[in-house]
């Protein structure tokens, strides 16, 4: 089977590339390495526009002209490599705006996609116009637009997701869903909103590689190490606050017990070498399911605060608190959680072991990529 996938996402669609391969699949990826963080692709499609000087440019050109240099750029060099995307049986985009471009751009970059290739599969993640409608009509019990939806003076912050909802963006979505062979969630954030759409394929967990990701047996010594990597631009979005305050609470009450390590917006590379020795990751508040930072650190033994919501425990058959920690908005409750395990430590190595099980059972890429295979395969209404 031949494979061309569109756009990266947190290393996602290498993780299926890899798998693919292993599989014995021929596959292409196309991309931009998701921006700064450059993960590897086949064929890298992305715009000039990066430092200063450009930036100000591709602005002052906007405005005067409402053309986007970035995105006609990454369209023509799309369509320059266009004879190499043909003659595929899938073509699978990351999220709906796949390349990062302006919607119309990439409307008509998907028109010769379709025209030249068998199926077209969409990946839900990321934000896209289906979880943003679900999360902006207040249905989830909490999202990461929660803060928004309390304090609409947030709307600077939150213009990248909103975006998603303007005219534009909804156009793209309703070519992506007309034209689709179906979508796939990669994870309870994505699932939910999906459910009982005509075209919903199913979720397929985010596909990690475990065989490359050593397991850390935890060991106590003398205090327990608690890490908190705080990205400043994410933390409306990741609910940071609340994990701040539950910290305030626990150093107060625990300085001789714990060791707290906080960092801030420092790159993905140095973010991993810092929790490395932890025993317990906070990570995002907002979520009902595991995000790859989560999943990863999971798989290295690491007792993580992320989303582990009812819906996500049902799904997989699981207990509370017995693989990860459900961090919900509520410092108090955080700081209960981490002062349960403070006090009771052997329920720290136990849900270490148990997490990284977990990872090794439901996210293995190699799994992940049969899921993915048999969705593209599967026959619906």
């Amino acid at each position: 089977m031949r494979v061309l996938l569109i756009g990266e996402y947190s290393g996602h669609h290498n993780a299926v590339k890899e798998g693919l391969v292993k599989l014995g699949h021929d596959v292409l990826l196309v991309g931009n390495g998701d921006g700064f963080k450059n993960y590897p692709v086949d064929i890298n499609i992305n715009h000039s526009f990066h430092n200063k000087v450009l930036k100000k440019f591709k602005v002052a050109f906007y405005k005067l002209t409402s053309i986007d240099l970035g995105s006609l750029e990454v369209y023509y060099k799309a369509l320059f490599h266009l004879k190499k995307f043909k003659g595929f049986d899938i073509v699978q985009l990351m999220n709906e705006s796949a390349l990062g471009i302006d919607p119309n751009f990439q409307i008509k970059f998907l028109k010769r996609i379709i025209k030249h290739n068998k199926k077209l599969v969409l990946i839900s993640s990321g934000i896209d116009y289906q979880c943003m409608s679900y999360m902006m009509e207040g249905k989830f019990r909490y999202s990461i637009m929660s803060p928004y939806l309390e304090d609409q003076s947030l709307f600077e912050t939150y213009q990248f997701q909103l975006q998603y909802l303007n005219e534009k963006f909804t156009k793209l979505h309703n070519f992506i869903y007309d034209h689709c062979y179906g979508v796939i969630a990669s994870d309870m954030d994505y699932h939910i909103p999906l459910l009982g759409h005509e075209k919903y394929l199913g979720l397929a967990p985010n596909p990690i590689n475990t065989d490359r990701i050593q397991y850390i047996p935890l060991k106590i010594n003398e205090k327990i190490k608690i890490f908190h990597g705080v990205n400043r631009s994410a933390m409306h979005k990741k609910g940071n606050h609340f994990f701040i305050e539950a910290l305030n609470i626990i150093e107060d009450k625990y300085a001789d017990k714990v060791d707290i390590i906080t960092t801030y917006s420092i790159p993905y590379s140095e973010y991993i070498k810092r929790y490395e020795d932890c025993h317990i990751l906070l990570d995002q508040v907002y979520a009902y399911d595991q995000g790859f930072n989560a999943l990863e650190a999971m798989a290295k033994g690491k007792v993580v605060f992320t989303g582990a919501e009812q819906e996500w425990l049902e799904y997989y058959n699981l207990k509370a608190d017995t693989v990860a920690i459900n961090a919900l908005p509520d410092a108090k409750k955080i700081a209960e959680k981490l002062e349960w395990l403070i006090l009771n430590p052997d329920y720290i190595y136990k849900i270490s072991q148990n997490a990284r099980a977990f990872v090794e059972r439901e996210h293995h890429y190699i799994k992940a990529t049969k899921d993915y295979i048999k969705k593209w395969n599967v026959e619906h209404n």
